[in-house]
Order: C-alpha cells, then sequence, then structure tokens
C-alpha cells in the first residue's frame, strides 16, 4: 500500500469515527440523491397550477402543502434543491480554482508578489461579501449564471490565504529543494510537488463554502435579486412564503427547514474532514 493510500484509508478511518461528520455526510448525501432525482422523486409538475387547490396544508396528497397558485411545495423544493446545489458548487469551484492559482502564486514567489495579492485579499475581505455581492447583482441582470460567478469571484480570499500558508510552509521542504536542485521549472514544482501536498485545507474549505454558497443564494433569491420566478430555488420559496405565512406556514417552514439541513450538512461535514486530516485533532 503506498503513503497516500495509506493517509486516504486513516483519513477516511477517522472521518467514520466522527458521528457528526457521519451525520452530516448523511445529510448531505440525502439532499444530493433527491435533489438529483428531482424529476422522478417530485411527484408532480413544480409548475402545475391548480386553482382548486390553492394553499392547501400538508397531507397525504401534498405532503409539504401547496402554494397560492396551487402548485405542490415538496415537487418545487426537489427542484429548487437542484439549482440551490448547482449554485453552490459552481460557485465554490470558481472561488477554489482563483484561490488556488493566487494563493500559490504568492505563497512560492513572496516577496512584493505575495505583498500584492495579499492586500488584495485584505480589500476584498474589508468589503462585506453580502453587501459587494448584492451590489454586482443590481447592477446585472438576476440570473443563475450571473449569480454563481459573482458569488465565486467575491469568495476566493479564504482559499487563497490557506494555500499561500501551505506553500510558505512545503516551499522550504526536502523534496521541494531537491526538485529545484535537480533543474526543475517553477510550474512543475508547483503543479507537481507542492501543490497535491498542500489541498487538505481546501478540501475543507471547499466542503464548507458549499453551504455557506447555498445560503447566499438563498438570500439573494429572496430579496428577489437570485434565481427569478417561475424556476423554483429555496429562496424564492421563503420569499414567496412570507406573505402568506399566518395563515400558510407551511410555505416559509419547509424551504427554511431545507436550508437549515443542507447548509448544517456541509459544515458537519466539512469539520469533520478537518478534524481527520489534522492529526492533533484525532483522538
Amino acid at each position: 500500500m503506498s503513503n497516500t493510500e495509506s493517509l486516504t484509508s486513516q483519513t477516511l478511518h477517522y472521518l467514520m469515527k466522527n458521528k457528526l461528520a457521519v451525520t452530516g455526510g448523511a445529510l448531505v448525501l440525502l439532499v444530493f440523491v433527491l435533489s438529483l432525482f428531482a424529476p422522478l422523486a417530485a411527484p408532480y409538475n413544480p409548475s402545475a397550477i391548480d386553482i382548486k387547490n390553492i394553499l392547501v396544508g400538508p397531507s397525504l396528497s401534498h405532503l409539504f402543502g401547496t402554494d397560492d397558485l396551487g402548485r405542490d411545495v415538496l415537487s418545487r423544493m426537489l427542484w429548487g434543491g437542484r439549482i440551490s446545489l448547482e449554485v453552490g458548487f459552481v460557485a465554490v469551484g470558481i472561488a477554489t480554482l482563483i484561490g488556488i492559482i493566487l494563493g500559490s502564486i504568492a505563497g512560492y514567489y513572496g516577496g512584493w508578489v505575495d505583498s500584492t495579492i495579499m492586500r488584495a485579499v485584505d480589500i476584498m475581505l474589508s468589503i462585506p461579501t453580502i453587501f459587494l455581492v448584492l451590489a454586482v447583482i443590481a447592477i446585472l441582470e438576476p440570473s443563475i449564471i450571473n449569480i454563481m460567478i459573482v458569488i465565486g469571484l467575491t469568495s476566493w480570499m479564504e482559499p487563497a490565504r490557506l494555500i499561500r500558508a501551505e506553500f510558505i510552509s512545503l516551499k522550504e521542504r526536502e523534496f521541494v529543494i531537491a526538485a529545484h536542485a535537480l533543474g526543475a521549472a517553477d510550474g512543475r514544482i508547483i503543479m507537481k510537488h507542492v501543490l497535491p501536498n498542500g489541498l487538505s485545507p481546501i478540501l475543507v474549505s471547499a466542503t464548507m463554502g458549499i453551504g455557506g454558497a447555498i445560503l447566499v443564494e438563498s438570500a439573494l433569491s429572496f430579496l428577489g435579486l437570485g434565481v427569478q420566478p417561475p424556476t423554483p430555488s429555496w429562496g424564492s420559496l421563503l420569499s414567496s412564503g412570507k406573505d402568506n405565512i399566518e395563515i400558510a406556514w407551511w410555505l416559509s417552514a419547509f424551504p427554511g427547514l431545507a436550508i437549515l439541513v443542507t447548509v448544517l450538512g456541509y459544515n458537519l461535514l466539512g469539520e469533520g474532514i478537518r478534524d481527520a486530516l489534522d492529526p492533533r485533532q484525532r483522538e
């Protein structure tokens, strides 16, 4: 068994011993599977209007009730989950890619390059993310593509700082010095020797970042700046429910619960991965 396989098996072993991490992973898997198979799991067409069943409470025919147009809330939540997860994964992918590139450059080369990139990080961190996202989305046309891009472009700072710290530590290791002595190019050293050994904190950051991106998308959709109707998303479902919250509690309760469970699941899983990768956290 190679060292990589041994480390992976040890990480999985400690991860499976963490009950909170297993719970988070189960929640993440449940939401992912239900959203992925929404066309099969949804009992009704999410856009089908039924004027005979307007604001019907939870029942056997409509487990999560119906909205003010008679549409099945469960079906809309399942389809909305696809939108929320898509935004979460793509936005975090964009943020992680930018963070890895800038963090790698800053940590490897140091000097004025590091100072310049870190000052850009400080400037970005000084601006509240939600306000920055709101300002950009207000200028651009609200759409799922714009939301994914904007969230990604305003969330790269944490991955950049993490990968920079790893590079500062790893570039002084013997295997990197040996690669330098053998005449390897900087690009090869970064991609082949340093980066693969510094991705552990990025995995944790990305896992927890998905929950954060879903939360931001839900907030934007709740404010009417996110995914536009009739396309369902958890935030827009939550927003539509506030007008009838006194007579139709289910319109806000179930989408809010879905957001809570999903974000909690990713946070628990991310913390579990962090503990499993850090020998000091293992009991």
